[in-house]
């Protein structure tokens, strides 16, 4: 389901909105998205102030901000997008190859960048990125790597990316001893997404993981030896340079400025697109942004929890930033299985901070329902986990952060399932479930009702 299929699925469900009125790239777009955060918006009218000559471009956000749009592109419901993205990671599907595809129907060499809506989305942003890009380049030792990167844009040709250190396409770059071929992909079908948002083992290709999902053929780029999703909108060819430039600050998932560094600069060499392309924005600190950080860790988490107990679902909370909080939801068999789930989930995603332990009863997508356990059946004294200076996430502003080194962290965990035993001896089950009132038909007291008023 590329682009224009999903903005054509979600219309004739009513979820999609249209802005037609000229908006600007500049801030204003941002605002208005951020002001219809949660419903996939086409504006159709962006003004580009960076190109005098640039007529209105066509602009999609909210393309993963619901778990329904991803539950739609896979063809499942959206409590079992967690198993769908735990077999394809388990089962990768090498990808076809294909001689031609949409993405290379109109050609630009060398290509403008400022002739693209980048948007600037924060008045403190360095200026304007590009934030739905998927960046593919090739490891020597390991092959094909697609990983999201946001991307400065320098001027007409040049970009500055942010590689987080350690990462896949990092270590591509630093072992390069000249330009490291690239190529920058924007507005790709939700699964291709969701792919390159998971974190496989060396040598495993997103775009792999991706064809297991949702068949993703791949077409070859015209200017170097790399393969690309053919339903894309835009493909950037080009090459990251040895060149540093300064890259921030920028407003990141936590909703708070990241610190400007000094990132490799990407040189652009071609830009290929469909001839009625549509541009992804996605909203920084958004819940597009946040479901497509946290949604594929959830079989991570899911995959370590199930190695000490029966796992039942996981779900990372948006308001955690869907980095740092979880709810896991587990069939307890013995007493200490919550505990062994807290450690657990710790193992199966690093930035976790928080995380909560819930019985099968308990909805873990509820969040009231996950209250309600730690009001009812947790007791911090005996259920409150917490372990010091962790290894933690760069993201939250909060941890303690020390240059070359790995940002650190207090974590705790809530075990708030039914207790199996406690001070004053074995705990009644019984006691702890929330008691249903006898289904009846609604319905038909409603009716008793209108017919009464009108009497």
């Amino acid at each position: 389901m590329n682009l224009h299929e999903f903005i054509a699925a979600a219309a004739a469900r009513g979820w999609l909105l249209y802005v037609s009125r000229p908006v600007s790239a500049e801030l204003e777009l941002a605002a208005v998205a951020h002001a219809l955060d949660g419903r996939p918006v086409l504006f159709s009218a962006v003004a580009n102030p960076y190109h005098s000559a640039a007529g209105p471009a066509r602009v999609l956000t909210g393309l993963a901000a619901d778990r329904r749009h991803f539950a739609l592109a896979l063809g499942c419901a959206p409590d079992q997008i967690l198993f769908r993205l735990a077999e394809a990671f388990a089962r990768p599907q090498p990808a076809p190859q294909v001689a031609q595809g949409p993405c290379q129907e109109v050609i630009a060499r060398p290509g403008d960048l400022t002739a693209l809506p980048f948007l600037k989305h924060w008045p403190d942003d360095a200026g304007p990125y590009a934030t739905a890009a998927i960046v593919i380049l090739r490891d020597p030792d390991f092959g094909l790597n697609a990983s999201f990167h946001r991307l400065l844009r320098l001027d007409d040709h040049r970009l500055a990316a942010r590689l987080v250190e350690r990462r896949g396409a990092d270590t591509a770059w630093r072992k390069a001893a000249g330009d490291l071929p690239v190529a920058i992909c924007i507005g790709l079908p939700l699964h291709v997404l969701l792919a390159a948002s998971m974190a496989p083992a060396a040598g495993v290709s997103e775009l792999d993981i991706a064809h297991a999902l949702r068949p993703t053929p791949l077409v070859r780029c015209l200017t170097h030896d790399l393969l690309v999703p053919a339903e894309a909108e835009f493909v950037l060819e080009g090459r990251i340079t040895h060149e540093l430039a300064e890259e921030g600050p920028f407003v990141d998932l936590t909703e708070t400025i990241d610190i400007a560094r000094r990132q490799p600069v990407i040189e652009i060499d071609c830009i290929t697109h469909r001839r009625d392309a549509i541009y992804h924005a996605l909203l920084p600190g958004g819940l597009e942004h946040k479901l497509l950080m946290g949604m594929p860790k959830e079989p991570s988490i899911y995959a370590a929890v199930n190695e000490v107990a029966r796992c039942r679902n996981v779900c990372i909370t948006p308001g955690g930033a869907s980095w740092l909080h979880a709810v896991v939801q587990i069939d307890k068999q013995a007493a200490d299985e919550g505990e062994k789930a807290v450690l657990a989930a710790f193992r199966g995603h690093g930035s976790l901070k928080h995380v909560v332990i819930v019985d099968k009863d308990i909805d873990p997508f509820d969040p009231a329902q996950v209250e309600w356990a730690i009001a009812t059946r947790f007791q911090a004294g005996r259920a409150l986990h917490l372990l010091r200076d962790q290894p933690s996430s760069s993201l939250d502003p909060s941890a303690t952060h020390t240059p070359g080194q790995k940002s650190r962290s207090d974590k705790m965990g809530l075990d708030a399932t039914i207790p199996w035993d406690t001070a004053a001896g074995p705990a009644h089950p019984d006691h702890f479930r929330r008691l249903p009132l006898p289904e009846v038909a609604v319905g038909e007291y409603l009716e008793v009702q209108r017919a009464t008023q009108e009497t």
